[in-house]
């Protein structure tokens, strides 16, 4: 048992430094990727994105433990019931868009050149998860501690919206430089001519090298392709709207304070109808 134990946490040690590298955009240089694959596990960066997951999910589901219910809502185990069911469910959230939008990209990026295999796309994509996963948990102590100290439910709503909002557009932005980096030659070159330097604006020759490329900045001296741009801006919509979608049929997340716990919701409305109704009470005064 001891030995089990000790296994495991020797293992989940060496994919946070998996992790670690990614963020620091070690794993993604030019040179590290010139085999045209991610050299991380795909496995590794799937468990520690689940726990990841689960971490903020707690955080995300704590502002039912002590918000205000109305006095006829019997419902003495609901709170505690809602911190399990969004430590749960916000992994699911993650694991179920993946799993929708996976295909669609592996052809698209075939269509442009791409020499990924599926099981290289599979470890690009959840190595982009687990990314998003670690910005949003990195903000999870500040969903905390706003949960435990306001009773605003529309509040807390845009509030996490606006997290899951910044770690979605820097885990793209890390899949977009990425997908980038693996490309064929022909499609990651310029398509457009480096602008001419006068000899008398350029700048003196410098013995220090050039710092690397972080994880989410793009290489010097290249820039992405027509076809790529297009290709990836289609499918950061398609992926945007599969995860608001994805969210909105696994809610509840965060607990409504007028309503009795339950694990789902009934089908009803949509994601960004309910953003802009709670954009619209917290403003008007309704929250």
């Amino acid at each position: 048992m001891n030995e089990r134990l000790r296994r495991t946490t020797r293992y989940l040690h060496d994919r946070l430094l998996d992790l670690d590298r990614l963020l620091r955009g070690e794993a993604t240089r030019p040179d590290a990727v010139g085999g045209k694959r991610l050299e991380v596990s795909a496995r590794g960066m799937a468990a520690i994105a689940v726990l990841l997951a689960m971490f903020y999910g707690a955080c995300m589901g704590s502002f039912s433990l002590l918000k205000s219910v109305p006095e006829s809502l019997d419902d003495p185990y609901g709170p505690f019931l809602q911190v399990l069911a969004s430590t749960i469910k916000t992994p699911a959230l993650f694991l179920l868009t993946l799993v929708v939008t996976l295909p669609s990209l592996y052809v698209s990026n075939a269509l442009i050149g791409s020499r990924l295999t599926l099981l290289g796309m599979t470890r690009l994509l959840t190595a982009s998860i687990a990314v998003n996963l670690a910005v949003l948990a990195s903000l999870g102590t500040i969903v905390l501690f706003f949960s435990l100290t306001t009773n605003s439910y529309p509040f807390i709503l845009l509030l996490n919206v606006a997290a899951f909002s910044v770690a979605g557009v820097l885990g793209l932005m890390f899949l977009l430089q990425t997908l980038h980096r693996v490309l064929s030659p022909d499609e990651a070159a310029s398509t457009e001519p480096p602008a001419a330097i006068d000899d008398a604006d350029a700048l003196p020759e410098s013995d220090e090298e050039a710092p690397e490329p972080a994880a989410i900045d793009m290489p010097a001296g290249q820039m992405l392709g027509r076809h790529t741009k297009l290709v990836f801006r289609c499918w950061l919509v398609l992926f945007s709207l599969v995860g608001a979608q994805m969210g909105w049929v696994l809610r509840p997340f965060i607990g409504n304070p007028e309503l009795a716990f339950s694990f789902f919701r009934p089908k009803e409305s949509n994601f960004f109808a309910a953003v802009f109704g709670a954009l619209g009470k917290l403003l008007l005064g309704g929250g």
